[in-house]
């Protein structure tokens, strides 16, 4: 299978980070600041990893991308300041570089890898500057959360 592998350089902060995607088709409109992947699409950047059917990336004047949308079998691992680890699955995700936040939309599924937490719900924010999540129950269902609790055996 024919991949097309784009880098694209950001200038965060006066920090340097490559972003790297890897997708079957490529298509561009840079009048309009809109660069569409489809196909088997692969998003890295640093500890983050995003994998969709179609990505579409909207940049400003400067060419920094200023949000990301993911749609179709998407799936996600995420690292936050902190060390934080997560990894999970939407039917949708938006990621606002600006804000350092991620959107996730539909069938959430974001499972937090350091502390053995689920997040279950229809929308769910995840800020990776400081960590916070925020969750809305699903249609017809409340979030859900679940915690692995290691119990201690009593001793005698």
């Amino acid at each position: 299978m024919n991949y097309i592998i784009l880098t694209i350089f950001l200038t965060t902060l006066a920090l340097g980070q490559e972003l790297k995607i890897k997708a079957n088709t490529f298509i561009a409109d840079e009048k309009k600041g809109i660069s569409i992947f489809k196909g088997d699409v692969n998003v890295i950047k640093k500890n983050d990893e995003l994998n969709a059917s179609k990505v579409t990336i909207f940049t400003d004047k400067k060419n920094q991308p200023t949000k990301f949308v993911a749609v179709g079998n998407v799936s996600f691992k995420i690292e936050t300041k902190q060390g934080a680890k997560y990894e999970g699955t939407a039917s949708k995700v938006i990621y606002l570089p600006k804000d350092k936040e991620y959107h996730f939309y539909e069938n959430v599924l974001l499972k937090q890898l350091t502390e053995k937490k689920e997040i279950r719900g229809d929308e769910v924010i995840l800020n990776i500057t400081d960590g916070q999540a925020y969750a809305k129950g699903l249609k017809k269902e409340p979030v859900i959360m679940i915690f692995n609790i290691d119990e201690e055996e009593e001793t005698k």
